[in-house]
């Protein structure tokens, strides 16, 4: 096909080029899904849902142009790609700000109240409102969302199919989760049990092991002196002497030979006076403080893990408030505690310390320490310990076997890069208990259980009475469960449903199947699961990837997808990663309206898979300047004529040859899913075919060497810029389409991929154009340092080379002289390349 100059355009820009083929690529269904394609033709992503709580930041573009690029290339390759865009909008996030928003805060107690509507402007205090009405303006406000967060992913550029979106919170996820739950339930994994719990005061939420991260703060070791039996001091050294009235044992290492003749012996707690006992086992650290430990319930986890392996009593003090109960436990003096009731953590340990002190069994000052404190990974406050009822499942933490089959499946995943395997691993491997599901929030998926209430309206919770598969979704608080009527709630004899609502990470983990239509669209689900990729960021390998695992194993028997590629994170200018609870964000929209979403998305490609990347607005200037040369280089190549054709000239088809090489480069990068690899290298051609290869046939192309010769310039012309623009295509999507429009018909993004040994068919001996770009090279460097223009003549131009090299130059002799101006070349056999120029 052939372009004359008059119909290209007079000034190309990459700007305004976003929304006018986002708008064409929805009209033609450029990425509209082929769901008539069999399996084998399909491949299907497992997109992250962003969280729906505000706005994406140039974090979430860094990561989703990774797995544009990766759509991008298996489309052209002739697959059917499913990439669904799916929206995270429940769980505490989303609950916050539409706290924050409205001005209102849920109280379950509350009736629904229809006519509702939130003040336009939310006072000082929160206005509480109905669960109902809560979850409607959750509703509200994360539709809200989604509308501009899709607005920006298509100004970026992303290649979804809008047609298959999906929100966690919405009918399909909430069905999907509940399924999954009550077959966990069935075969056993689920199950409801009290126990100590890692628990949020702010949000009086459980929290789970993967949601925990440690927080150096400032703290005191504070040194306490018990009484043993024989009425000697025991010191004992403690970051927490508030947990005094919560202590149950003292333990000490088995080989510590100090304490052994005190195994087995009681010790009388200072203030409170509580006869406890001493104790062997081997987590005792000998090192750590006197040796001592004290054993509370519950100060962290250490303490839980003596507390079951030991058998010990429990003597809760903190409540889910995270204050002190109103009552001692059993055995504890209520004079001294009653100093503590109602105090905060922060006040009762200031008391304690207070009374310590004047009993005379504080020795010295504390110790001024900094020290790492568990804290939920979304919460201001410390965690506590404290005895709930929870929702479980089990994980391999207490089964070995089922730690060992998901340790395999590790194995059996293909990890891009493969070295963070290693993490998923040492978080299987780490594990200490079940994943704990439960969430004592609103705006999430409910459990579809109810309980049956004893004669004194007691709930049985050994007895959960579970919704039938066929009715979900069900909302327990609302609807009655089977054999019951909505009058029997809440009375003697009746039922009362579950309260509490799901992890966010469990419809999360589920996100394969609810994509794919998991028992509501088995035709689709046969065709795309399990999926080809997940793409995802290293820091929730623990969380979600773990858990989609976890769910696939247990549900179906295999891996949710043959292939995980790791993005890292982006990092602000002091190296700290970008996050919104941080506030060292930057909002995206205002990157591509200055530099061009293909200038965004190739500062986002240009980073290593797994690796951490600095923001650079520099890097973003490179790729608009990139992009603009794209337009100029093709722009010029199409105004020669290019045509395609028959490649004859030494030179074109040593092009070719060169190109077929980076062909396979970009090829095997993409494979493996190395998008930078992939830009790298055909940048790299990019550049050496406008540097040189341009500079070198373009008085052949405009005909100066005859017809014959100018025909193979065109075909070479055309052949390479057809080439590039689809090797560019996945990470610059706007500007490859809009020159592709100039002289092709239908999509760049549709057309094939291309095909290294296609070239090769053409391709001759690449070293020719090596040849001829050293010595053009030089002749420009000459003009340069005589400070001349590049359009000067050279009378003569003397080039010393062994013979293969001369012989090589030979068959490129005519376009050098062209390209240089060079009046006389002048070849000498020599042991090496040497380039005389004389102006």
């Amino acid at each position: 096909m052939t372009t004359p100059a008059a119909s290209l355009p007079e000034r190309p820009t990459i700007d305004g080029l976003e929304p006018r083929w986002a708008r064409r690529w929805d009209e033609l269904g450029v990425h509209r899904f082929d769901r008539t394609q069999p399996r084998e033709a399909v491949f299907a992503i497992d997109t992250p849902p962003p969280t729906v709580s505000g706005s994406l930041h140039v974090g979430h573009v860094f990561s989703y142009t990774h797995t544009d690029v990766v759509a991008r290339y298996q489309r052209m390759r002739g697959r059917a790609v499913f990439y669904p865009m799916g929206w995270d909008d429940n769980g505490l996030p989303t609950e916050r700000r539409v706290q924050n928003h409205f001005g209102v805060r849920c109280d379950p107690a509350l009736p629904y109240d229809p006519g509702f509507e939130p003040p336009e402007q939310p006072g000082d205090r929160q206005i509480p409102v109905s669960r109902r009405n809560f979850i409607t303006l959750c509703e509200r406000l994360t539709e809200d969302d989604e509308i501009a967060f899709e607005e920006l992913w298509r100004r970026l550029g992303l290649s979804v199919d809008w047609s298959t979106t999906y929100r966690t919170i919405g009918t399909r996820a909430r069905v999907a989760a509940q399924r999954a739950f009550l077959r966990n339930l069935a075969r056993g994994e689920a199950y409801l049990s009290e126990a100590p719990t890692p628990w949020d005061v702010t949000f009086r939420t459980a929290v789970a092991q993967a949601e925990l991260e440690d927080r150096d703060r400032p703290g005191a070791f504070h040194r306490l002196l018990f009484t043993r039996a024989d009425g000697a001091d025991l010191e004992i050294a403690t970051t927490r002497p508030e947990l005094l009235p919560a202590c149950v044992a003292l333990v000490v290492h088995p080989d510590d030979e100090r304490y052994r003749p005190l195994l087995g012996t009681h010790a009388r707690t200072p203030v409170f006076d509580v006869a406890v006992p001493v104790l062997a086992h081997r987590a005792a650290d000998p090192e750590k403080g006197t040796g001592v430990a004290m054993v509370c319930t519950f100060g962290d986890t250490t303490d839980v893990l003596w507390w079951r392996e030991l058998q010990l009593p429990t003597r809760t003090v903190v409540g889910h408030d995270g204050r002190f109960l109103p009552e001692p436990p059993e055995g504890v003096d209520g004079g001294a505690y009653g100093e503590l009731v109602g105090a905060t953590v922060h006040t009762a340990r200031e008391r304690v310390v207070a009374m310590l002190r004047e009993q005379g069994r504080l020795v010295g000052e504390p110790e001024r320490i900094s020290h790492a404190v568990k804290f939920y990974e979304k919460g201001d406050k410390p965690l506590e310990i404290v005895t709930t009822r929870q929702w479980y499942v089990r994980n391999g933490g207490r089964d070995a076997d089922l730690r060992t089959a998901l340790l395999e499946r590790g194995r059996e995943l293909v990890w891009h890069p493969a070295h963070m395997r290693a993490r998923y691993e040492n978080w299987v491997e780490g594990l200490n208990g079940d994943w704990l599901i439960s969430r004592q929030r609103f705006f999430g998926v409910p459990f579809p259980v109810w309980y049956p209430l004893d004669e004194r309206g007691e709930p049985e919770y050994d007895r959960p009475i579970a919704a039938d598969e066929a009715t979900l979704p069900v909302d327990p608080s609302t609807d009655v469960p089977p054999g019951y009527t909505d009058a029997q709630r809440g009375v003697p004899g009746g039922f009362t449903g579950d309260p509490d609502v799901m992890d966010t990470w469990a419809t999360s983990s589920l996100s394969p199947q609810i994509a794919g239509g998991w028992c509501a669209d088995d035709d689709l689900f046969q065709r795309v699961f399990p999926m080809d990729l997940r793409p995802q960021a290293h820091d929730i390998i623990r969380t979600w990837l773990f858990s989609t695992v976890l769910r696939a194993h247990t549900e179906h028997g295999t891996l949710p997808w043959a292939h995980v590629g790791i993005s890292g994170w982006i990092l602000d200018p002091d190296r700290k990663k970008m996050s919104k609870s941080k506030g060292n964000v930057v909002t995206p929209m205002g990157l591509l309206e200055q530099f061009g979403s293909d200038a965004v998305r190739y500062w986002a490609a240009g980073a290593r898979p797994g690796t951490d990347t600095a923001f650079d607005t520099g890097q973003m200037k490179i790729g608009r300047r990139l992009a603009i040369k794209v337009l100029n280089a093709s722009r010029f190549a199409l105004s020669t004529g290019a045509v395609s054709g028959e490649v004859t000239a030494p030179l074109d088809r040593a092009l070719l040859a060169e190109l077929a090489d980076t062909v396979e480069a970009a090829t095997a990068a993409l494979e493996d899913f190395d998008h930078a690899r992939a830009l790298e290298v055909t940048e790299r051609f990019f550049w050496h075919f406008c540097d040189d290869y341009l500079e070198l046939v373009k008085a052949r192309a405009y005909g100066e060497h005859g017809a014959e010769a100018a025909a193979s310039a065109h075909a070479g012309l055309a052949t390479a810029l057809s080439v590039l623009l689809r090797l560019f295509a996945p990470v610059l999507p706007f500007v490859t389409e809009e020159v592709w429009s100039w002289w092709q018909e239908g999509s760049v993004h549709t057309a094939a991929w291309p095909e290294a040994a296609d070239l090769r068919a053409q391709a001759g001996d690449a070293r020719i154009l090596t040849a001829a770009t050293d010595v053009i090279t030089a002749v420009r460097r000459a003009k340069s340092e005589a400070k001349v223009s590049m359009r000067t003549d050279v009378s003569k131009t003397v080039v010393t080379a062994p013979r293969d090299v001369l012989d090589r130059l030979a068959l490129a002799a005519a376009d050098v002289r062209s390209a240089g101006r060079i009046q006389v070349l002048d070849v000498r056999e020599g042991a090496s390349l040497e380039v005389g120029v004389s102006l």
